[in-house]
């Protein structure tokens, strides 16, 4: 080879390999734009080695368990494994509690009091309970528009409009939220001796339902072991999960990962539809992404149902992180 043509040769590669340079550059950029750190989570049982061993395998850093009933005892148990794989049991799911049954009040006080030890148990910093439901004739999910007293949290409307229809719904609202205000403060105590939080999650037990009502009810407490668990994917046929982290902010304690699909054929979506794989829904992933961290959570993103196998369920839930 000529000098002349090596010192062209050379001079091609060396812009190609800055060119390189400066794309990985801009690739770690966009990698730590980001101000919050988030970790992947699945829900499991009792955990065992082999189901945290596979999970971490597979990209993952924690688990969610649903056994409370196993006591603190058995939980610590669980937690020294997970421990030693370099794993975390972030939280408890709980789920639905009945406190608006007179019968059931007192049962599941203490069924909630024994899950925040359990959860203690584990090394969990969370307890995600839903403190009842409730029925009657509703609006449609995006007819809502609810006044409530910020003071009491009573509601007068849950419609613009005649409210006539859902009157018996309105009492039933008012009964459940009155009921689970008891409830709550006589577990605040338990959370405060235990270290952790009451997570309240907003499902699909048809009460505060908008983000503002959501808001309102974990904020009424003005205790700090009072926050929200938030599912992303539950609350899409009501309004955009963004507008719940936002009203939320600083209530979240911690995130579930779902998607839903809304049924774009009806005119104004109506609400309807149904749950599919994350990134496949009509969930606006950027846009949450975005949302969180604007909000400054930083924490587990926890990954609820779905059937898609566990490798792309990691990739799925890497590239929300992401912010894609």
């Amino acid at each position: 080879m000529k000098r002349r043509e090596f010192l062209k040769n050379t001079m091609v590669l060396s812009a190609a390999a800055s060119c390189w340079s400066m794309n990985s550059s801009i690739v770690s950029a966009e990698e730590i734009k980001w101000k919050t750190k988030l970790q992947k989570a699945l829900i499991c049982g009792y955990p065992t080695e082999d189901t945290l061993a596979n999970w971490k395998r597979n990209g993952f850093h924690g688990a969610e368990a649903t056994d409370w009933k196993c006591g603190p005892e058995k939980a610590a148990e669980a937690r020294k494994v997970a421990e030693k794989l370099g794993m975390k049991i972030h939280s408890v799911l709980f789920g639905w509690a009945n406190v608006n049954n007179p019968d059931s009040f007192d049962k599941d006080i203490e069924n909630i009091s024994l899950a925040l030890k359990t959860t203690q148990g584990y090394g969990g910093n969370a307890l995600l309970i839903v403190p009842c439901r409730t029925g009657g004739k509703m609006p449609n999910p995006r007819e809502f528009k609810i006044d409530f007293d910020p003071e009491t949290l009573m509601v007068s409307k849950v419609v613009e409009g005649d409210n006539a229809p859902y009157a018996d719904y309105i009492k039933a609202q008012n009964d459940a939220t009155k009921a689970s205000i008891e409830a709550i403060k006589r577990l605040i105590p338990v959370a405060e001796k235990t270290g952790v939080y009451l997570a309240i999650e907003n499902v699909w037990n048809n009460l505060w339902v908008t983000p503002d009502f959501y808001a309102a009810l974990v904020r009424y407490f003005k205790n700090p072991w009072v926050k929200a668990y938030f599912d992303i994917g539950n609350h899409v046929k009501y309004a955009k999960p963004e507008e719940y982290l936002y009203a939320l902010s600083d209530t979240i304690i911690k995130l579930h990962v779902k998607d839903f699909k809304l049924d774009l054929s009806r005119p104004d979506c109506g609400g309807f539809g149904g749950f599919v794989e994350i990134r496949s829904g009509s969930v606006n992933w950027p846009s949450v992404r975005k949302a969180i961290d604007d909000i400054g959570y930083s924490g587990f993103m926890t990954i609820e149902g779905g059937s898609d196998p566990i490798q792309k369920k990691s990739a799925d839930l890497d590239l929300i992180i992401a912010g894609k």
